[in-house]
């Protein structure tokens, strides 16, 4: 098997309430290629955070990094799942915030998915920048001046984004590329 990502540390920044399917599939895939994979959360180290499950509470994983004391130069990537719940709760933490802006000043990829560019308002990184969401948070990339298409994956000097669900293989596949090319220009931030 060619572990594409052999020695390559991703951070996914997650908190109750994140779609079950859209932390565990890219987890999977960082995984299989050979990627250690960190759940930074609010929560404590080696407490649990709760998924949803599409229309009821999922599976509950471990956190490995409070995002308090976590340092985005420890990681080579980051990774936001979406949920509703997930990045409401997240984009009102000063912590997270500081987490992703940091990844976006070191021009490190930086994938998200669903609601979670709601995140990337929020920290300020998206004006200017091609991507794509959950239709219903359409508007609200556009009035933070995201250039905003219907599309399965949008790729933007190492930003991943993506719709929903269905699209987590084209996403899982370009978040794995972007990985493996490293560091880009820096990013706005």
């Amino acid at each position: 098997m060619d572990l594409k990502l052999e020695g390559k540390k991703v951070a996914i920044l997650a908190t109750d309430g994140y779609e079950q399917v859209e932390l565990t599939s890219p987890k999977n895939e960082l995984e299989k290629n050979g990627a250690t994979v960190h759940i930074v959360s609010p929560k404590k180290e080696g407490e649990s955070i709760k998924a949803w499950d599409t229309d009821h509470w999922g599976i509950e994983v471990k956190t490995d990094v409070t995002v308090g004391s976590a340092n985005a130069d420890d990681y080579h990537a980051l990774m936001l799942p979406g949920g509703v719940m997930n990045p409401d709760t997240l984009r009102t933490n000063d912590d997270a915030l500081d987490f992703i802006r940091a990844f976006f000043k070191a021009g490190k990829p930086v994938a998200a998915i669903c609601h979670a560019p709601q995140l990337l308002i929020e920290a300020g990184v998206v004006e200017g920048r091609n991507v794509t969401s959950y239709k219903s948070i359409k508007t609200d990339l556009k009035n933070a001046g995201a250039n905003w298409e219907d599309s399965e994956v949008v790729t933007d000097e190492g930003l991943v984004t993506s719709r929903n669900p269905d699209d987590l293989p084209a996403f899982n596949d370009k978040l794995v590329e972007e990985i493996k090319e490293g560091k880009h220009e820096e990013q706005h931030a």
